[in-house]
C-alpha cells in the first residue's frame, strides 16, 4: 500500500485448525499474518484459534462483526479435507460475497503453486466489515493476502461509507 494510500486498519486474525486449537500444532500462520499487518502500520486488535467446526467459526465471525472490527482475516480450513468449512462457515456470515478477491488470491497463488487452484478461500462482507478466507499455510496466507492488500483500503472506505471516488 503505498503512502498515498496509507488507512489504518484495525484487524482480527482467526486461525482455524483442530490440532492448533487444542495446542497438538504451533499456530504458524495467524502470528505471521499478524507480524504483516502490523509491517504495514496497522493495528490486530484480535487473535484467535477456533477448531474445524461450522458453528465455531460462525460463532467468531458474527461476534468480530458485532465488534465492528473493519477486516476479519481466518487462516485455514479453505481446503477438500472432510473438516476443512471455513467457506462454508463464512457464507453463513456474510451477505454479499465478492467474488473477484478470491479469483485473484487464486491466480496468484498459481505463479507459485498448481495446488491454489484447490483452494476455495473466499471473501465476503455483513455490515461493515470485509471477511476474507485465507490458506492455512504462512507462506499461502501471506501471498493471498498480498496479492488482494492494494484494494483493501478502497474497499473498507466504501464499506465505512464514506465519500471514495474510484481511483484509476
Amino acid at each position: 500500500m503505498s503512502a498515498e494510500e496509507a488507512y489504518k486498519m484495525q484487524v482480527a486474525i482467526v486461525t482455524v485448525s483442530d490440532r492448533s486449537y487444542v495446542g497438538l500444532r504451533e499456530d504458524t500462520s495467524g502470528p505471521a499474518l499478524a507480524e504483516f499487518i502490523i509491517e504495514q502500520g496497522h493495528m490486530v486488535a484480535v487473535r484467535s484459534v477456533v477448531p474445524d467446526e461450522e458453528e465455531d467459526i460462525t460463532s467468531i465471525l458474527l461476534e468480530l462483526v458485532e465488534q465492528a472490527i473493519p477486516l476479519i482475516l481466518t487462516t485455514g480450513g479453505t481446503g477438500l479435507a472432510p473438516r476443512d468449512v471455513t467457506p462454508e462457515a463464512t457464507r453463513k456470515v456474510i451477505e454479499k460475497e465478492i467474488p473477484g478477491l478470491g479469483e485473484e488470491m487464486r491466480r496468484n497463488g498459481l505463479l507459485h503453486t498448481r495446488y491454489s487452484l484447490l483452494s476455495r478461500s473466499l471473501a465476503g462482507i455483513r455490515g461493515q466489515s470485509l471477511i476474507i478466507n485465507l490458506p492455512g499455510s504462512p507462506k499461502g496466507a501471506l501471498e493471498s493476502l498480498e496479492s488482494i492488500w492494494d484494494v483493501l483500503p478502497h474497499a473498507l472506505r466504501l464499506l465505512q461509507q464514506e465519500d471514495v471516488s474510484h481511483p484509476d
